[in-house]
């Protein structure tokens, strides 16, 4: 037979079984194999496979240990266990192996499982990763069948699924701690629910360390009503043990300013930069003006300090007043919330006035979210949000510094400081 009747991931140690045979000579074994696969055939080959793996991980184990069962030697490495069962999938179907076991300071796997291991992560790996990106059932069992020769039923994925909500369920109850800068920001993806394509919010929280390392913080999908939805989400940072916050930067989101004036009261605003910028441009009466408008706009944002942008604020309304009234009420209203930075030391202004923190992380939902297109449901969404999030948040917290935060120089002007 050829090598298509091996068992997934598993390989045959041969050199082991022939050194043993060399040294065990009243060992039947390979007449053993011999006679199934002559008598049965086909049906002999998992039996014949058992055996043989069987043999070559007991020798294995003898020669990790560096001694035989019973030896007295000065250079054994450890001693011998026992045997645990241990089923993988074939092509000819299942077969349990018995593991060698040792114990002892030594670290002992069987070289001919060692693929078996990692097939297996691999292959939980990949049901959980179409899974999460939508991929039906029904697709994912004829995907692993066509590639590992054996079937999955919908129960497997279903139970894979569970594994792994359990584990992002850990990484979103997490505890938190002191972040004295929060950054916030919402998307909207489609949800099936009840026949009807329903636009479902996806609130995520970034939140840059007393070290200054960003890390997400936390991610909360939902069809609810905007205001009670962030509130909620907000509560559960808190109760997480989010505290020292003393800066909050986002965009203008439905809802966000009365769930945060509720939640973190005393704690400073600022509008982002970048979306205040856009938003101006719905103000603009001719389109010849836009470039000059965000020119202006940027004036505003690049001053110096907070009085030099609110004196240019005032030339810049005054400038517009009869031109473009309209623009010029707006510029008067708005743009004083994207001045709160001003506040913040200056080497940590430039990357808290704006949300663009997240803007990788949004551009990558993005395109994940672009390739499943619809959500059956809100816990699908949720899966693949929380999945990339917290791939991104380890990226972050073992990478560089974001920010170089000393926090005695930060305002501890937060409702909910650190104790």
């Amino acid at each position: 037979g050829g090598p298509r009747w091996f068992p997934v991931g598993v390989s045959t140690n041969t050199s082991n079984i022939q050194n043993h045979m060399a040294h065990h000579p009243e060992s039947d074994l390979l007449n053993n194999v011999l006679q199934l696969l002559t008598e049965q055939g086909h049906t002999g080959f998992a039996e014949g496979i058992r055996l043989l793996v069987n043999e070559a991980m007991r020798v294995e184990r003898h020669q990790v240990l560096q001694a035989q069962p019973y030896e007295r030697t000065d250079t054994r490495q450890g001693y011998a266990n026992g045997y645990k069962p241990k089923t993988l999938s074939s092509r000819i179907g299942p077969i349990t192996f018995r593991v060698p076991q040792v114990r002892g300071e030594i670290d002992f796997y069987p070289s001919a499982l060692e693929k078996g291991i990692r097939s297996e992560q691999a292959l939980n790996l990949a049901l959980a990763e179409m899974y999460v990106q939508g991929v039906s059932t029904r697709k994912v069992s004829a995907i692993v069948e066509e590639l590992c020769g054996t079937s999955v039923s919908s129960s497997q994925v279903s139970a894979c699924a569970k594994l792994l909500d359990a584990e992002l369920q850990k990484w979103r109850d997490r505890s938190l701690g002191d972040f004295p800068y929060l950054v916030l920001d919402a998307r909207y993806e489609k949800v099936r629910q009840d026949g009807q394509l329903l636009d479902c919010a996806v609130l995520i929280a970034l939140g840059v360390r007393a070290d200054g390392k960003r890390v997400l913080l936390g991610v909360s999908v939902a069809l609810s009503e905007a205001e009670v939805h962030w509130r909620a989400f907000l509560q559960s940072l808190l109760q997480r043990g989010l505290c020292g916050v003393t800066h909050i930067t986002s965009d203008d989101h439905t809802g966000l300013k009365a769930a945060r004036t509720a939640v973190f009261p005393a704690v400073p605003w600022q509008r982002c930069q970048f979306h205040l910028q856009q938003n101006a441009q719905a103000y603009v009466p001719r389109l010849d003006q836009r470039a000059e408008v965000a020119r202006a706009i940027r004036s505003v944002f690049d001053s110096p300090s907070r009085p030099a942008a609110e004196l240019r604020l005032k030339e810049i309304v005054a400038h517009y007043a009869k031109s473009a009234p309209t623009l010029a009420t707006w510029l008067e209203e708005s743009l004083p919330l994207g001045l709160t930075v001003f506040s913040l030391p200056v080497a940590h202004q430039k990357r808290m006035r704006t949300s663009n923190a997240l803007e990788r992380v949004n551009q990558e939902i993005k395109r994940r979210t672009r390739v499943a297109r619809l959500f059956p449901n809100e816990a699908s969404l949720l899966r693949l949000v929380t999945a990339l999030l917290a791939e991104t948040s380890e990226e972050w917290e073992s990478g560089k510094i974001y920010l170089n935060i000393d926090r005695k120089s930060t305002r501890l002007n937060s409702s909910h400081s650190c104790t």
